[in-house]
């Protein structure tokens, strides 16, 4: 009996999930993670996978992933863990260790390279949500972050919208602009429902 053939969408996320090539870099064994069918509504993209995240193999399964359910986007758990509304993934698909400055090492720029392109390519969303500087940075470099999170873009013809990272270290940005959460988040989270 013949296997049916695998689409060109299986194949990426196959590839990917076996990819090891910053063993070395990190020093310890890479498990990258994302999550999401090829039809889902929201691409979701962030810098890289937390430890927690690591150590479970669920995308946003912490303290950031919280507050973006729940406090940001007001969605349950099962609405964004649902693979036909958000394809979650990252510009480094794998926890890249902590860096000396308590926050986590930088994204090795060649998995964005490699595997993110080929993703956004293959997935038929509606919206794009950038999480944080270094998914900004990826689709708009060398533009203002603050400027991005403040207005409306489009990715290969569609909505994208810029968020700063929810995780508790990112307390200055919030600080020092708190007009996000007190009106630009909202203009967001209608947005996510409507194409929910």
């Amino acid at each position: 009996m013949m296997r049916p053939q695998m689409s060109e969408f299986e194949e990426l996320r196959a590839e990917l999930y076996a990819c090891r090539e910053c063993r070395d870099l990190f020093g310890f064994e890479p498990r990258p993670v994302c999550m999401g069918n090829a039809e889902a509504k929201i691409v979701q993209v962030s810098q890289a996978p937390s430890v927690h995240v690591n150590n479970t193999g669920r995308s946003f399964n912490d303290i950031s992933g919280r507050r973006l359910r729940n406090d940001w986007y007001r969605i349950s758990e099962e609405t964004f863990y649902d693979p036909n509304i958000f394809y979650i993934t990252s510009v480094g698909h794998c926890y890249p260790g902590k860096s000396n400055n308590k926050g986590d090492n930088p994204p090795p720029k060649i998995c964005a390279q490699k595997w993110l392109r080929r993703e956004i390519e293959l997935v038929k969303n509606e919206m794009f949500i950038l999480v944080g500087k270094a998914a900004a940075d990826f689709f708009f470099p060398k533009a203002d972050f603050t400027e991005l999170v403040f207005s409306d873009h489009t990715i290969r013809g569609k909505p994208a919208y810029v968020i700063p990272h929810p995780s508790p270290l990112n307390v200055r940005w919030f600080k020092e602009h708190p007009e996000f959460e007190e009106s630009r988040v909202s203009q967001i989270r209608k947005k996510v429902h409507d194409v929910i």
